[in-house]
């Protein structure tokens, strides 16, 4: 009797809670199993986006500053072949495994516990899951960083091979190789101080504003945790989307200066006497093009961070519904 009423259930909808797993209610091994699976392929899928980017923010004399991020990238295949928009590809997917499981883990943990810290207080329901989703992206970023900044030095290099002021190298471990011989390791930390200070904030920004929209998106089109209407997947996915979508949207706007000047730090090496620094790098940047050089590669950032918040999402909650637990 129960099955079949499971059955049912199943075949008109998901209840709400299926919008929000826990940590508790996972099969840790499914979990980054299927993840690391899964976001491999939405990094495939993006990281073109990525590649224009790095080299709109870093170009220096090389005209790729001034150029819409479209014409760049057929410019790239031109020159490059595919190759060329998959630059460093191969070592970040590889790479990001091992951070994306400590990344997801202190998400999940932290978010768990602030939602069990915050269920007795007197606020509202969206209130509440932003602060919750809010600090735990904080902290899954803070955690993340240490793994997170070497790997990126690493792979924007290998992004701007050629470009004015860069270094050539031969691969990731000629990269690293390389900074450490010139820096020692503290080269390979880069834009780390920079990174944390303001990439968790916008971190915190970005899950907290997907919670609480999430929350509104559903309760703007009537359903609740006690209604009898259940969502489809079809329903789910859309609403999870634009939530997404919002989130990175607004991320971007608040971010794209601070990435451009945490970009330059870590990959150009003409930058004078003494170590990089960031004060060095804005300046220059400033003189260059002046503010709005803070906003270079704006379009491909705004596009890569919302199609990211997006596809990321939609893949984060179908990869946490195929590893809940049965039974």
């Amino acid at each position: 009797m129960a099955a079949a009423e499971a059955e049912a259930t199943a075949a008109t909808g998901l209840a709400l809670a299926d919008t929000d797993i826990n940590w508790d209610r996972l099969n840790k091994t499914r979990f980054h199993i299927i993840g690391a699976i899964l976001f491999t392929a939405q990094s495939a899928l993006l990281h073109p986006t990525a590649v224009v980017k790095t080299r709109m923010q870093v170009a220096d004399g090389s005209g790729f500053s001034q150029m819409p991020g479209i014409t760049l990238f057929r410019q790239i295949l031109r020159t490059d072949g595919i190759p060329g928009i998959f630059r460093g590809f191969g070592t970040s997917a590889i790479g990001s495994i091992p951070g994306r499981v400590l990344a997801l883990t202190s998400l999940e943990v932290s978010k768990d516990m602030m939602l069990k810290y915050t269920k007795d207080l007197d606020m509202p329901e969206a209130t509440r899951l932003g602060i919750a989703n809010g600090v735990a992206g904080m902290v899954s970023n803070l955690v993340s960083c240490i793994y997170y900044v070497p790997l990126d030095v690493v792979c924007q290099r290998l992004m701007v091979q050629g470009l004015p002021g860069t270094t050539i190298c031969r691969g990731p471990v000629n990269v690293a190789r390389k900074v450490i011989k010139v820096e020692g390791f503290r080269g390979m930390y880069r834009g780390f101080g920079l990174t944390a200070v303001t990439q968790s904030p916008a971190s915190a920004l970005w899950w907290g504003a997907y919670g609480s929209a999430q929350h509104i998106i559903w309760r703007s089109l009537g359903f609740g945790d006690e209604a009898e209407r259940k969502p489809s997947h079809v329903e789910m996915v859309i609403v999870q989307a634009t939530a997404g979508l919002i989130a990175g949207a607004c991320s971007s706007v608040i971010t794209t200066p601070v990435d451009t000047v945490k970009t330059r730090l870590q990959v150009m090496d003409n930058f004078g006497t003494g170590r990089p620094s960031v004060i060095k790098t804005a300046k220059a940047l400033f003189q260059e093009d002046g503010w709005w050089g803070f906003y270079r590669g704006f379009g491909p950032r705004f596009l890569n961070m919302s199609l990211y918040g997006t596809t990321m999402i939609v893949t984060y909650e179908l990869i946490k519904r195929l590893s809940v637990k049965h039974g």
